[in-house]
């Protein structure tokens, strides 16, 4: 049994719906199919897929095995395309689309540190709160967040979880005081994002706990560094995701309050349409994020 082979026809089959569309997919009759999926499930001893005569439907099981099993296969390609790729040197120009704060505040210190690396590879960057579509826009590879939508057919790869955090700037501090509980934010200043679901309070979490704090909004605005600037002013409290500071805690132009809450994380996700035959150019650019971001469950971007 090639138990690889046997997990990426089980993988075509919940992709393709059918064990026929999967044989038309692979160019394998529907029988070779349908041994290679009873193979693995033998192999495992459980059943992974529900079969009536007019749909199938993926057990418990077979939902969590697919979600490992798509990684394995991922891992194996990505293992194989980089040792085709080594022969190459990276070079051309690598088109990178970002999400435009991530862009502003995380990629532009990233970007030199790669030029250094790879001193034949022209950049041509894209900044947008816009998610693009990649293929048709002829990107090489993305930097999305969470709230932005891309390609399901896209590889994805998470680099980071984004804690939302509130922060204000030293002299906000001495003017109006520290807040050491969440209901002190009440009395505060706060300057807010554009969203009706922020409007009147902001969700604080602790572990799993909520507490939805009301506010007294003094600026509204749906433009983050707009907000970001204006709380570096000593304006309010701001509420901001982690990679959009920048050095702003770490230099102390603000203070993170109530550290151990937060208003939720945000999920960094690094997009590119295949990783079948990847040039060099952006073989080197995934490799280079990767290594810079190991973690992908962890918040990179929080000050020490």
């Amino acid at each position: 049994m090639d138990r690889l082979q046997s997990m990426r026809v089980f993988a075509k089959v919940v992709e393709q719906g059918s064990f026929a569309g999967a044989g038309l997919a692979l160019d394998m009759s529907n029988a070779v199919v349908t041994r290679h999926v009873a193979d693995l499930e033998k192999h495992l001893g459980v059943r992974l897929l529900n079969r009536t005569t007019r749909r199938l439907s993926l057990t418990e099981t077979g939902l969590i095995y697919l979600e490992r099993a798509k990684q394995i296969l991922q891992d194996v390609d990505d293992a194989d395309a980089m040792a085709s790729s080594q022969s190459s040197k990276p070079a051309g120009t690598l088109r990178i689309y970002s999400h435009l704060g991530f862009g502003q505040l995380q990629l532009a210190q990233l970007l030199p540190r790669y030029a250094l690396l790879f001193p034949d590879v022209k950049l041509d960057v894209t900044l947008s709160d816009h998610a693009v579509d990649l293929v048709e826009e002829g990107f090489d590879i993305g930097l999305f967040i969470e709230l932005q939508k891309f390609d399901a057919s896209m590889i994805a790869r998470r680099i980071g979880l984004s804690d939302i955090i509130l922060c204000a700037s030293p002299d906000y501090i001495r003017q109006h005081g520290m807040p050491l509980k969440p209901e002190d934010i009440s009395q505060h200043i706060c300057l807010n994002f554009a969203y009706e679901q922020l409007r009147h309070h902001w969700p604080l979490f602790i572990d799993k706990r909520r507490i939805d704090v009301p506010i007294t909004t003094k600026l509204v605005s749906n433009d983050g560094n707009l907000l970001r600037q204006c709380a570096l002013a000593g304006m309010g409290i701001v509420i901001r995701s982690s990679f959009t500071l920048g050095d702003d805690l770490s230099s102390g132009r603000l203070v993170r309050l109530l550290p151990q809450h937060h208003l939720g994380t945000v999920a960094v996700t690094m997009v590119y349409p295949s990783r079948r035959q990847l040039s060099a150019k952006v073989r080197s650019f995934i490799d280079f994020i990767s290594a810079t971001f190991p973690e992908p469950e962890s918040d990179p971007w929080q000050a020490a």
